[in-house]
């Protein structure tokens, strides 16, 4: 029977590990880059005259951005010590946000600290390690702005490359008429944020069992993917200070490359050091690579999971709202040809010790066949009427 030795995580745990750290500061092009990558069109985040008429006077980055600035995606303080002959996937994150908003002209550090492990059989890999580790997100300032909770899976290399489901090697194709109804449905979702505009949208309008507008983007590519990668700063050459990690001390396959963002490497073949070339991150632009993990063709990032979930319900909270808390659990992945559908329901109304207006909502996110990508639970502060 398949084991999984995690005595090595322990000595970790509590203790802060290295980062990397930004070269310049954000510029007003990384936030376009991101919404764009994000499939996140809200004017607040590119457009200069749609911006300047906002409470913000300027152009600002979306509440998910800060992953963005991570050198890991959120997972590298849920990815310590060593488990032998291993795999990661994303498993989910938890965000708590303060309300801080990032924007051009800042430098966003990142303290993280491994937070626990536990071990529990799966059935898509036997024994299975849910890790999790903390990123606290600062300003130049100190400020700070989000502390991100992330959950890694890992699992020995040959268990998910046994589960493939050869049946889902198939893109689904779509039909002209079919991708119509797409764009129909994709456009929805921008009208409703068009709509409310610079308009607050108010705690009290809103009521338990009121369902949140449908956003439908995809189909997913290897394209669209590729754009996903290359938004996060680590993912283009000499973009950070890089942190000198050691991935096949933590147990990864050299097969799948070792060399991923390695600050030496990087300054005789970037190539080799690129994961959406070579490397254990390229999974998700080669089928090939991704079934010997577990995955049946190309798929998406679970951190960008994330940014959707964020970006989701504070589009729909409009500029005058934010989401406090979110929890993002990560079913299954973004597959190229697949659409992802995100729904959610208000689900409670409350009002803090500090006289925050809270709305709580249930929310999804799926594919186009039903299948459950994300599940997970949010509350977003809305303003009250004045009286």
């Amino acid at each position: 029977m398949a084991t999984l030795d995690t005595s090595d995580i322990d000595q970790y745990l509590g203790k802060p590990v290295a980062s990397s750290s930004l070269r310049e500061p954000i510029a007003t092009n990384d936030i376009r880059r991101w919404v764009h990558a994000m499939h996140y069109p809200n004017l607040l985040h590119y457009d200069p005259d749609f911006a300047a008429a906002s409470r913000w006077g300027k152009i600002v980055a979306p509440q998910s951005f800060c992953i963005a600035t991570d050198d890991g995606h959120g997972a590298a303080p849920a990815c310590v010590g060593n488990i032998p002959d291993s795999h990661l996937l994303f498993g989910g994150d938890e965000h708590w946000f303060t309300g801080k908003r990032v924007v051009p002209g800042d430098i966003i550090a990142n303290e993280r600290i491994p937070f626990d492990y536990v071990v529990k059989e799966t059935k898509f890999a036997g024994p299975t390690c849910f890790q999790r580790g903390d990123n606290n997100f600062t300003n130049q300032d100190g400020e700070l702005i989000l502390k991100q909770r992330s959950t890694a899976i890992r699992y020995n290399k040959d268990a998910g490359s046994e589960t493939v489901n050869t049946d889902d090697f198939e893109e689904t194709v779509w039909t002209d008429e079919e991708e119509q109804d797409i764009i129909k449905r994709r456009a929805a979702w921008g009208n409703m944020m068009r709509d409310l505009g610079h308009k607050e949208r108010w705690w009290d309008d809103v009521q338990v069992g009121d369902a949140l507008p449908e956003r439908v983007f995809g189909p997913h590519s290897i394209a669209s993917f590729a754009t996903e990668w290359r938004a996060y700063y680590v993912n283009n050459w000499g973009t950070m200070n890089l942190r000198k990690q050691d991935l096949a001390g933590v147990g990864f396959d050299p097969a799948m490359g070792i060399w991923e963002n390695d600050p030496d490497y990087m300054i005789s073949d970037p190539f080799q050091t690129d994961g959406a070339y070579y490397g254990p991150s390229r999974g998700h632009l080669f089928p090939g690579w991704a079934r010997r993990i577990g995955m049946p063709r190309g798929y998406g990032y679970g951190a960008s999971m994330g940014a959707w979930g964020i970006d989701y319900l504070a589009g729909w909270a409009g500029e005058h709202g934010w989401v406090i808390h979110a929890i993002s659990n990560y079913r299954g992945p973004a597959l190229t040809g697949d659409l992802t559908v995100q729904t959610a329901e208000v689900v409670d109304k409350s009002v803090d010790e500090e006289g925050r207006h809270l709305v709580h909502v249930k929310h999804k996110m799926a594919n186009h066949k039903g299948v459950i990508m994300a599940t997970g639970s949010a509350e977003v502060v809305l303003p009250k009427k004045p009286g």
